[in-house]
């Protein structure tokens, strides 16, 4: 069974809301150790995946089930609790909710659309049968009932709402589209925007009674919130992005509790100065990208963060970069790490480490 105390979803809480407030006087550092003993047999279906996400023939009570193994199996430390995720549906689930076909493999899900029409032909409505959003339904039902609540069933990877646009459009010609025809463009934007809240809502509506909520950030929300993003904004200069992105982002930051934002890659940074003066954006999480190395200094992005009176998320588990970014940014109070895994036998150098920064 999962070991996991209601003192510890306490402490969970308690400390999550003394760090909002500038008052933990350290950063959150989730662990979990796996190599726990489960007490049981593994189940023979598979953990949910990019590979089988779309097996309908592996039923809700079967992926809970197997995940219920998988969480049964972990140590958790420090500021970590006992998440279910369901990214697994891969990155911008929303547009397969709105009609793309959702294609995957090992490595990743990605949706294209039956056919790209004319900017002008486009909308897009809610479908209450949609197969995606009822398969998601139906887990979070069924991990509601399995744990009552006492395993935080995160949200999927619901997507940015000019890369749901770009699904549907293809970038190329959303490129243009800027360009072209850009009150086609923002009124598409507001479709989705609010289509995107809507599917939101409606899922948080599932969780009622949980201890709280999350994402694939792995970051714990007392109330319901997301970390937003918008990897098309690598594509556009800073003038599209306030006019067409920047909006969006401050409309659906305000509807939620503690809004972050993904901030994905060098190509991304020349956005950031906008995005610190969204007030209802109150995290930046830094992921530097692909090809850029773990050894590179990014001291200068975490200190302009911090320096915005935001809270950051650095992607990087314990083996980096923590004490670099602790003495570039103002409060120690300001950062969270993202939850990882590590082999039981390392449990005493994790421990350790976690206790020099009062976080056991």
């Amino acid at each position: 069974m999962i070991d996991f105390s209601d003192a510890q979803w306490e402490n969970v809480k308690t400390n999550y809301r003394r760090w909002w407030k500038g008052k933990l006087g350290r950063p959150i550092l989730p662990c979990v150790f796996w190599g726990r003993d489960a007490g049981r047999e593994m189940p023979k279906n598979p953990l949910l995946s990019f590979a089988n996400c779309n097996d309908l023939r592996i039923t809700p009570k079967q992926i809970v089930d197997r995940y219920d193994y998988e969480l049964s199996t972990y140590e958790y430390v420090g500021d970590s609790f006992p998440l279910m995720q369901t990214m697994q549906f891969g990155p911008g689930i929303v547009a397969a909710f709105l009609g793309a076909d959702l294609l995957n493999d090992s490595q990743t899900v990605w949706f294209r659309p039956k056919e790209v029409k004319p900017l002008n032909e486009m909308h897009f409505e809610y479908d209450a049968d949609n197969i995606w959003l009822d398969r998601i339904r139906e887990i979070f039902i069924e991990g509601m009932k399995r744990w009552q609540g006492n395993v935080v069933i995160g949200f999927p990877d619901l997507g940015g709402i000019m890369d749901i646009l770009a699904s549907f459009r293809q970038s190329d010609n959303l490129l243009y589209d800027l360009y072209d025809e850009p009150e086609q463009v923002k009124r598409l934007v507001n479709e989705i925007a609010d289509l995107w809240h809507r599917f939101y809502l409606e899922l948080c509506e599932l969780l009622k009674g949980s201890q709280g909520y999350s994402d694939w950030s792995s970051i714990y929300y007392e109330k319901p919130s997301y970390m937003l993003q918008s990897d098309f904004s690598f594509m556009i200069g800073n003038d599209m992005f306030d006019e067409f992105v920047k909006p969006e982002l401050e409309k659906t930051s305000a509807r939620l509790s503690n809004a972050w934002y993904h901030l994905d890659g060098i190509g991304e940074l020349k956005h950031l100065d906008s995005l610190l003066t969204v007030d209802t954006i109150k995290g930046i999480q830094w992921v530097p990208g692909e090809g850029e190395p773990r050894t590179r200094d990014w001291s200068e992005v975490y200190a302009k963060i911090s320096k915005a009176k935001r809270k950051i998320q650095a992607y990087y588990d314990l083996d980096f970069h923590l004490d670099e970014i602790l003495q570039v940014i103002e409060r120690p109070d300001d950062l969270v790490k993202m939850q990882f895994g590590y082999s039981i036998d390392r449990k005493n150098e994790i421990v350790a480490r976690l206790r020099k920064y009062g976080a056991e």
